[in-house]
């Protein structure tokens, strides 16, 4: 009887097929990922039924937290005096003068930190001053 001999070859694994999965997981991963913009101080801004704006490179945003603590552009600032606030934001304007003060305030915060920090913008020269809003229909999450 004569029997074949068997082959002494390793068995060959094929990855094309396995990277092929990979890469759309990836790309479907890619696709299904939402991105956000978080800021350091957790906010429930108010609502209004407004035109939402574009991002401009010349704005320098203040956020105010609903117990009254800032942060201008995702940086808290420990002191809460006018003076300090004022500071922060002339250091941070990007355009100085013609920089544009986007605020950013919880909607329970104290009315008197909103005027501060309009009060500190104008100390700091900073006159264009704007408020940041969130539409009445993603507000009621």
């Amino acid at each position: 009887m004569n029997f074949r001999s068997r082959s002494s070859e390793a068995p060959d694994i094929n990855l094309i097929p396995f990277i092929d999965v990979l890469l759309v997981i990836l790309i479907f991963l890619m696709l299904s990922t939402t991105y956000s913009k978080f800021t350091e101080l957790q906010l429930t801004l108010p609502t209004a039924d407004a035109e939402q704006m574009r991002d401009r490179p010349r704005e320098v945003i203040i956020s105010i937290a609903a117990d009254g603590r800032y942060a201008i552009d995702k940086i808290t600032l420990e002191d809460r005096s006018v003076e300090a606030i004022a500071g922060a934001l002339a250091s941070a304007a990007p355009a100085g003068g013609e920089s544009i003060v986007i605020i950013s305030a919880d909607a329970a915060a104290p009315h008197q930190s909103v005027v501060s920090a309009m009060e500190a913008a104008r100390r700091a020269g900073l006159t264009q001053i704007t408020f940041a809003t969130q539409s009445a229909t993603s507000g009621a999450k």
